[in-house]
């Protein structure tokens, strides 16, 4: 079982930027491939960022890909997001995820087992 706690959101103008934090609880935290997906109101979630259990491996949605970054410390048990260049059309509740399966990185919401509480991003223009 892992319990995941996101932190960092806020309010930002358009170009700024902003690091979310995921804090993990439990022993296989490091096991766990990891994403970090968003949902806008009337919007299905969908995928940001994923990184594998090692951190070697990251895969990117690509209206985000040279903006955000995903990283992993595995001795702090938290995931990151730093996000760059932030665009209006970011703004949205933004979700991590622990996926069981650590060979995988998914895109989908179906291959995480748990997940996060959620913390808003709302990027002004």
């Amino acid at each position: 079982q892992v319990q995941l706690v996101e932190s960092g959101g806020g309010l930002v103008q358009a170009g700024g930027s902003l690091r979310l934090s995921c804090a993990a609880s439990g022993r296989t935290f490091s096991i766990y491939a990891m994403g970090w997906f968003r949902q806008a109101p009337g919007v299905e979630r969908e995928f940001v960022a994923g990184i594998s259990w090692s951190g070697t491996s990251t895969y990117y949605t690509d209206s985000v890909k040279g903006r955000f970054t995903i990283s992993r410390d595995n001795v702090k048990k938290t995931l990151y997001l730093q996000m760059n260049s932030l665009k209006p059309q970011d703004t949205a509740v933004y979700y991590c995820a622990a996926d069981r399966t650590p060979q995988r990185v998914g895109i989908r919401t179906y291959e995480y087992d748990y997940w996060g509480q959620g913390t808003q991003v709302t990027v002004s223009s």
